[in-house]
């Protein structure tokens, strides 16, 4: 699959790799502080834009080098698509906590699960960023509606990876996740605001074609 980048995330990649280490202490001290807290992330839009083009929201839990997860909108032809991207803390690859590059498998696999629904995903890695997608418009990876209305109306996504080799003879298995709260920190209102820049961009396109 063909990725494309939009220029105002590429333009971000490396704010968010450098904000890295700063959230994620952030919020490894709030945790220590804050009993049981219900949500201690929340998703941030775009500045100054309307309609914003991304979301950047930090997982909740991961055991991976998961930065942030950003559902950004991007073109594809004539048309405005999603899709759900990674920035890493460091500079990759993106691997479980405490294993090595060596371990990696060749044909890694993915899945999302919001709240009880299951959604198999394509895991695709770009220069400086990886990309799930349940489908694709043109050849460029993106998500489904049925992907974003989940996400829209669910309570948590939970990203599920296997990148491991398995041992000869065992069965696949995931071996990370990154869990994303979209009920609380403004997620649903982020969702449905990035969905409006892509459906935006399908509108423009076809009025101009008329």
């Amino acid at each position: 699959m063909k990725i494309v980048r939009r220029e105002g995330i590429n333009v971000l990649s490396a704010t968010l790799r450098a904000l890295a280490v700063i959230s994620f202490l952030g919020a490894t001290a709030a945790r220590a502080e804050m009993p049981a807290p219900q949500s201690l992330v929340a998703w941030k839009l775009e500045p100054n834009a309307k309609p914003a083009h991304y979301a950047v929201v930090e997982p909740s839990r991961t055991d991976l080098n998961i930065a942030n997860v950003v559902l950004a909108c991007e073109s594809a032809g004539d048309r405005g698509i999603l899709q759900l991207q990674l920035y890493l803390r460091d500079d990759g690859p993106l691997l479980p906590v405490n294993a090595a590059p060596s371990q990696l498998k060749d044909e890694p696999r993915a899945e999302i699960a919001i709240d009880s629904r299951i959604f198999p995903a394509s895991l695709l890695f770009s220069d400086d960023h990886a990309v799930l997608a349940d489908g694709q418009v043109e050849n460029i990876a993106s998500v489904s509606d049925a992907l974003i209305d989940a996400m829209a109306a669910g309570r948590t996504m939970t990203l599920r990876f296997d990148l491991l080799a398995e041992p000869s003879g065992a069965p696949a298995a995931f071996d990370g996740e990154a869990v994303v709260d979209l009920s609380g920190g403004n997620g649903r209102a982020a969702v449905e605001a990035v969905r409006h820049c892509a459906a935006s961009a399908s509108d423009r396109t076809v009025g101009l074609g008329r």
